[in-house]
């Protein structure tokens, strides 16, 4: 195979790649493939990188501001590369981010995942800017990789970067989540959006014994973690790695929750009233805690939305997807009591609380300890440390 090496030995790229070595998040034997494959190569001139920090997005131009533009390239932060599925023009943010470029450190801890070797065949579902595909290309050879975005236009950007690079994977224009059958079976599946359900057309493509690599979560929240499942006679079972957050798929995407389809327009006042001893402090732990994700585990149907602070003050709603049940509970960090309203046949904040007292009793086990099967009938069940200990998702 062929690759055109990268045309500049950055200092900020040289540094990342220390980086990621030292985290472990770049393992010894994809250590060529980094030098080789050059994430500024695969990356449009106009880019958001996304600060994961204060959760916005600033233009940067390369033809304007190169400089900032390669340091961007070089950081351990995703990019956006594409707005509202292309329609957005200009350099404000747009309303949805739509494709990207992933942090570097989850990259290759997800081709970590994926336990390659050379000669395999690959399907790699969500081209986006072209960089994975390089990678795998690299490390498998191009004859053996096939990449799949459902966007036209982000699909040429990638394939032009990629033959540009020197790799020619098959570039397919679809559903990746659904997989590519003309090249089926895989031996290794690596989805790099979010899934809220491992479709049977993927399982069926890979090999028994071959494994699936994709970040999963439910529609409760915008959580992720990274599933590694084993796939063997149809079924694909296995446990979660790490927690992450991805673009979801756009095939799996549900409507936007409208509050007032649930909340009656004279608010909350006519729903039943309770408190809580959770606090705001130990419930609202951060963003990218494991938390929302568990809990999307165990309260099957329902959407979590963290509203607004009010002074000291946090709501968190709750919807119904099969119904119009509600809940809201009014975190407050300096209390140890917090008000709740709940409306509708079931009452979602006490199947929240319970899957959160849930959590707590076994030890707040982190996301290594889950694992989910997928069977041939397409029902998902989650597990907790084996898959006996499992419920349905």
């Amino acid at each position: 195979m062929t690759i055109t090496p990268a045309p500049v030995s950055r200092p900020g790229r040289r540094e990342l790649g220390r980086s990621l070595a030292a985290s472990g998040a770049l393992a010894e034997d994809w250590k060529g493939t980094y030098e080789a494959v050059d994430r500024a190569q695969f990356l449009p001139d106009v880019i958001w990188p996304w600060d994961m920090a204060d959760r916005q997005s600033v233009c940067i131009d390369k033809n304007v501001d190169p400089d900032t533009w390669y340091v961007a390239a070089d950081a351990d932060q995703p990019i956006v590369t594409q707005w509202d599925d292309g329609r957005h023009t200009g350099t404000e943010p747009g309303s949805r981010a739509t494709s990207s470029s992933s942090m570097p450190s989850v990259v290759y801890r997800l081709l970590g995942d994926l336990d390659v070797d050379e000669h395999m065949n690959v399907l790699d579902a969500g081209t986006g800017t072209g960089e994975t595909a390089a990678a795998l290309a690299h490390r498998c050879g191009p004859d053996n990789v096939v990449t799949v975005d459902v966007d036209a236009a982000v699909s040429q950007h990638a394939e032009q970067r990629l033959y540009a690079a020197g790799l020619q994977p098959t570039v397919v224009v679809g559903d990746g989540s659904i997989g590519y059958r003309p090249r089926a079976p895989y031996d290794r599946a690596l989805v790099t959006f979010g899934l809220r359900t491992i479709p049977g057309g993927l399982i069926e493509q890979t090999r028994t014994g071959g494994l699936i690599v994709a970040p999963w979560g439910t529609h409760f929240s915008n959580a992720d973690a990274v599933a590694r499942l084993k796939v063997t006679n149809n079924t694909a079972e296995g446990h979660f790695t790490a927690g992450v957050e991805f673009m979801k798929s756009r095939a799996q995407l549900r409507p936007p929750i409208d509050p007032s389809d649930y909340v009656p327009p004279e608010g909350v006042g006519s729903a039943a009233q309770s408190t809580t001893d959770i606090t705001g402090k130990e419930f609202a732990g951060g963003r990218f805690g494991i938390l929302p994700w568990v809990l999307g585990l165990r309260v099957r149907g329902c959407v979590q939305a963290v509203a607004e602070r009010r002074g000291n003050a946090q709501p968190v709603w709750f919807y119904g997807l099969t119904d119009r049940s509600w809940a809201v509970v009014m975190l407050r960090d300096e209390q140890t009591e917090s008000r709740v309203w709940q409306s509708g046949p079931r009452r979602l904040w006490d199947e929240v609380e319970a899957a959160y007292l849930w959590w707590r009793g076994e030890g707040e086990p982190s996301y290594e300890r889950f694992g989910l099967t997928v069977t041939p009938e397409g029902s998902h069940r989650a597990w907790l440390d084996a898959p006996g200990n499992c419920w349905p998702v």
